[in-house]
């Protein structure tokens, strides 16, 4: 097991041409190609080629983190920005089934301030899937990683030390069940043509 604590290790989060040891443009930014350039000619800054060494390396990803305003917070979305490399990671038509992370697995842990039933389908927030689905497919699932149920700990800076032993037990039994779990539903472009509408949609017009 290989951990990345960012805050820990002064992750910096920001994208920038500083993530570039050789630009192919100088002139104009553009950073999907810039990663690529910077990736084939060994260029990408330090930080983020060893985060990509880990990804590469891992079959299993867990993103571990609290949700802040129904999303995830700066520090993970800065390292999906600079770490998740296009050309390695996404690129064309290599995403979902034939993303670059295909045949791994993925999962969120997630921490949060509301209760259960405040994102139940009838709940005042609606259903945390919904929530996270930008991450769960447009992210992990776009990658071409199988996406593992996620685990949630609810209401925790509310709780008492004792519900939270509670959380920890489950967070372990969760764990002990992953190679049981059913991944998520997710995209798959043998379902549509080259230019991606749906093959269903020519046939039932």
């Amino acid at each position: 097991m290989r951990v990345s604590d960012l805050y820990a290790a002064g992750f910096n989060p920001v994208a920038s041409a500083a993530d570039f040891g050789q630009r192919q443009n100088p002139d104009h930014l553009v950073y999907a190609l810039e990663q690529r350039h910077a990736h084939t000619n060994g260029t990408l800054a330090p930080d983020v080629r060893g985060e990509l060494a880990k990804l590469l390396w891992c079959d299993l990803l867990i993103l571990n983190f609290p949700i802040f305003w129904f999303s995830a917070p700066a520090m993970l979305k800065g390292w999906i920005d600079r770490v998740l490399v296009s050309g390695v990671v996404y690129g064309g038509k290599r995403f979902y089934d034939r993303g670059g992370l295909t045949g791994k697995r993925a999962m969120l842990s997630v921490t949060i301030g509301g209760q259960s039933h405040m994102f139940a389908p009838d709940g005042v927030h609606g259903p945390l899937d919904d929530m996270l689905k930008p991450l769960q497919q447009g992210t992990l699932g776009y990658t071409g990683l199988s996406v593992l149920p996620p685990f949630v700990a609810w209401h925790v800076p509310y709780i008492s030390t004792e519900e939270r032993t509670h959380i920890l037990a489950d967070w372990r039994h969760h764990l002990d069940q992953l190679d049981h779990l059913a991944p998520l539903s997710m995209p798959s472009l043998c379902d549509f043509d080259e230019h991606l509408p749906t093959l269903l949609g020519w046939l039932f017009p």
